[in-house]
C-alpha cells in the first residue's frame, strides 16, 4: 500500500498518538529522508522507543508492516535526491558490507517485485499496439537512454520505421517527434530523478493522437497521465548509480515477446545480416 499523502496523513493523525508514536511521527515528518532508510530498529533507537512500537506505528498508518512504511516515504524522496545525497545514504547503508552480494541481491528483489506486480494483460495490450504501428519511436534520457538505446537496437531490426531519439534540449526532442500522429506509437522511458523533456515529449505526442507507452517505475510516475499504456518496473537507488536491471528485463520481454510473433520476417532479417556480417567481418570469426 502506497500512499502519496503519507506525511499529511501522519500529521493529520498527531493528536490521537500514544506518546510513542508521536516521537516516531515527528521524526517521520521532520526527515523523512532519513526515515525512508532506516531499519525498524534503528528509527526506534532514534527516537527512543522499541522496534516493536515502530512496527505497530506502520500497522496503525494501514500498512502491512514496517517495509511498507518505509516504501512510501521512499517514493516521496527518491525523485528529490541529488546524487551526492544518494553517494552519502549509500555509504551510511553499506559501510562494511559485502558491496557485491548487497546490490546484487537489491536487484534480484527488484526483478522479484516486477514480475509479481506486471499487469500480463496491460503488457500483451502494449505489444499488440506495437505491432500494429506505422512508425515507433522511443525516447529515453540521460540513465534511461541506456534502456531506450537497447530497445531501439533490436526493434531496428524487428521493423522497418523505428526511430531513436537522441537529444540534448527539449527543441531537439520535438523537433524528432514533429510528425508523430495517430497511426504511431512513442515509448518513453524515465525514472526518478524524471526527466522533463520526457515528459513533455509524451503530452505531445498524446497531443497528436499517437499511443504512448510508458515505461517507469510506479502509478504515481509523472510520464502515467500522458500514457495510453504504462508498464512498471521497479528501480531503486544504488548509491549515485540507477539500477536498470528490472527495467531491461521488461524491456528484453517486450523484444521477445513482438519476436515471436514476427518470427517469418525476423528469421529472413537475421538471416541477410548474418550474411552481411560475414561478408563484412564484423565479429571475431578466429576459434580459440
Amino acid at each position: 500500500m502506497l500512499n502519496k499523502n503519507i506525511l499529511a496523513e501522519i500529521e493529520a493523525g498527531y493528536k490521537n498518538y500514544s506518546k510513542g508514536h508521536k516521537k516516531i511521527a515527528s521524526f517521520i515528518v521532520n526527515q523523512y529522508d532519513k526515515a525512508a532508510f532506516m531499519t525498524a530498529s534503528k528509527l526506534g533507537q532514534e527516537v527512543g522507543v522499541s522496534e516493536s512500537t515502530v512496527v505497530r506505528f506502520a500497522n496503525a498508518l494501514g500498512y502491512e508492516g514496517y517495509p511498507e512504511l518505509q516504501e512510501a516515504l521512499g517514493e516521496i524522496i527518491k525523485n528529490k535526491l541529488t546524487s551526492l545525497q544518494r553517494m552519502e545514504i549509500a555509504y551510511d547503508k553499506m559501510a562494511n558490507e559485502d558491496i557485491l552480494s548487497k546490490v546484487m541481491n537489491s536487484d534480484i528483489s527488484k526483478m522479484r517485485s516486477t514480475l509479481e506486480n506486471i499487469d500480463k494483460k496491460v503488457f500483451d495490450d502494449a505489444v499488440e499496439k506495437i505491432l500494429n504501428a506505422k512508425k515507433i519511436y522511443i525516447l529515453g534520457v540521460r540513465s534511461a537512454s541506456a534502456v531506450s538505446s537497447f530497445l531501439g537496437f533490436y526493434f531496428n531490426l524487428l521493423f522497418t520505421d523505428v526511430r531513436l531519439v537522441h537529444t540534448t534540449s527539449v527543441s531537439e526532442m520535438f523537433e524528432q517527434i514533429l510528425r508523430v500522429d495517430e497511426n504511431d506509437v512513442v515509448i518513453g522511458v524515465s525514472f526518478p530523478r524524471y526527466s522533463r523533456r520526457t515528459i513533455k515529449a509524451l503530452e505531445y505526442a498524446k497531443l497528436k493522437g499517437a499511443t504512448v507507452i510508458s515505461i517507469t517505475d510506479t502509478e504515481v510516475s509523472p510520464l502515467v497521465p500522458c500514457s495510453d499504456i504504462s508498464l512498471f518496473a521497479k528501480t531503486d537507488m544504488v548509491s549515485f548509480v540507477d539500477s536498470l536491471v528490472a527495467p531491461l528485463s521488461v524491456v528484453n520481454a517486450l523484444i521477445v515477446a513482438i519476436g515471436m510473433r514476427k518470427k517469418q520476417e525476423i528469421t529472413q532479417t537475421l538471416n541477410d545480416l548474418e550474411n552481411i556480417w560475414a561478408e563484412y567481418n564484423v565479429y571475431n570469426q578466429e576459434s580459440e
